[in-house]
């Protein structure tokens, strides 16, 4: 893939450093002198310009990339730029990053952004997910909020504790992608069986979250708040 970050910062060149590690093609876009360190990310190119403005963005050749990755520390700044990628350059994936939680609600698709990564909710759902057993955690978002990664951990009394895969009959839109089992982490197949203290992971719709719940922990489970 031909990637463009905007913004060379510790977010952006851990991103780029990953990417390039990938065999990714990197663009970094950075528009103050002094955080221009090409020696940090040699193999990515790195441009001074002002992501936010669209003769920047052209004369970088943004509509010739796979992804446009929003990642400086002003979310006005990652909006803009994520909204010129798609509405003027029909990029075909942007990631934004969220600094401030109580801007999350901005990152939709009506600005760009087909993935906001959100710090604050990300380390407060792998929070919970570490130390809550018996409720569903929602992970992530993916696609505006069309789709979210959630995990559930069986306490003892789950009704599938015991039994194969096969037999807990999940509702439509959602699947079963992984058992995460002490250390190891397994890809389910119908035969294997289900223990307490298993993570299981899920992609699931918004709509059936409740209904996932009741399946995995029992009817008198549905309708709690999922923990974010």
């Amino acid at each position: 893939m031909r990637v463009a970050i905007a913004g060379a910062g510790n977010v952006g060149r851990s991103i780029a450093a990953e990417l390039v590690g990938n065999g990714h093609e990197v663009m970094l876009i950075e528009r103050s002198p002094k955080m221009l360190r090409p020696e940090r990310v040699p193999a990515a190119e790195w441009i001074l310009a002002d992501a936010c403005e669209l003769a920047s963005l052209e004369e970088s050749n943004v509509a010739s990339c796979d992804v446009v990755v929003a990642a400086t520390g002003d979310d006005k700044v990652n909006l803009v730029v994520s909204l010129l990628a798609k509405t003027e350059f029909a990029v075909p994936r942007v990631v934004a990053r969220v600094n401030r939680a109580e801007n999350e609600w901005l990152f939709t698709e009506q600005w760009g952004v087909d993935v906001s990564v959100s710090k604050p909710r990300l380390m407060a759902a792998l929070v919970e997910e570490a130390v809550t057993v018996g409720d569903l955690v929602r992970l992530m978002t993916f696609r505006q909020g069309e789709a979210n990664l959630v995990e559930i951990t069986l306490p003892p009394t789950a009704p599938y504790v015991g039994l194969p895969v096969r037999n807990v009959p999940l509702p439509r839109d959602s699947a079963l992608v992984a058992i995460l089992r002490g250390r190891r982490v397994l890809v389910p197949t119908p035969d294997d069986p289900l223990e307490a203290g298993d993570e299981l992971i899920f992609v699931c719709t918004a709509e059936v979250e409740d209904a996932v719940r009741a399946v995995i922990l029992g009817p008198e489970a549905a309708g709690r708040r999922v923990q974010h």
